[in-house]
């Protein structure tokens, strides 16, 4: 028998929920210049990094992330792509990897690694270089959560949109430009992520570990139906260091 998911990525284009229409536009905001170094601290299997990458000639990347599946699939895309020469993905702790001051960082859904946005933001203005660009995503709240919501996101501490921003603010940065998960994007982010695991069910549905996938597929869809659709929003902050 198949082995279970070990993932729910594997249906997945972005570890977020996030457009390729959305990803042109974040891209675009960045306004990459030849020379320049992108850094994504998080970037999973770094899909966002190597469009930005591509669509940037003469930029170089790095991502980090400590997830060994994501790695893989990352430089594997990187390969496919013939990005090798200008992207490089290392596996490690993102909160401790050191390397120079970029030019361009991206954190997008990592803020968890760092204790919260605050650290998160306090960390990438260190890992900057004066002048240069964060491309922040974090979660805030379109309104307030349930008990369901609060139950699952609770030691986040998201606020509202406008309290992000002005932490943001707070902490050396300018807002350049801001841009927001649509509903639709979340219910494909969530319903993908739901059916790597539903698929594998359907084609294994004795496995013995069947119960097991099962609930956790069924846990998250109801957190995520009873719980935080419409209340958590997906902020996509470009952010200058000043």
């Amino acid at each position: 028998m198949n082995a279970p998911p070990a993932n729910g990525h594997a249906l997945l284009d972005f570890n977020s929920p996030l457009s390729d229409a959305k990803a042109f536009d974040l891209i675009n905001s960045l306004h990459l210049a030849p020379g320049q170094r992108v850094v994504d601290y998080g970037c999973g299997w770094a899909e966002l990094l190597l469009r930005a990458v591509e669509h940037a000639p003469g930029t170089t990347g790095v991502g980090v992330d400590d997830d060994e599946l994501a790695i893989t699939r990352g430089r594997a895309n990187a390969e496919a792509r013939g990005l090798t020469d200008r992207v490089s993905l290392e596996r490690a702790d993102a909160t401790t990897w050191t390397t120079e001051p970029a030019d361009v960082a991206i954190s997008i859904g990592a803020s968890h690694a760092w204790g919260g946005t605050k650290g998160t933001l306090e960390a990438m203005h260190a890992r900057l270089r004066p002048g240069g660009t964060l491309l922040l995503g974090d979660g805030f709240w379109e309104r307030p959560p349930n008990e369901v919501a609060s139950a699952i996101f609770g030691e986040e501490g998201f606020g509202t949109l406008a309290e992000l921003v002005d932490l943001a603010h707070t902490l050396g940065y300018r807002l350049l430009n801001l841009a927001t998960a649509s509903l639709d994007e979340w219910d494909g982010f969530e319903s993908r992520w739901c059916a790597a695991r539903e698929r594998w069910l359907l084609a294994n549905p004795d496995h013995p570990r069947a119960a097991e996938v099962r609930s956790v597929v069924d846990d998250h869809r109801d957190g995520w139906l009873k719980g935080y659709r419409g209340a958590l929003g997906f902020a996509y902050l470009t952010l200058g260091r000043a």
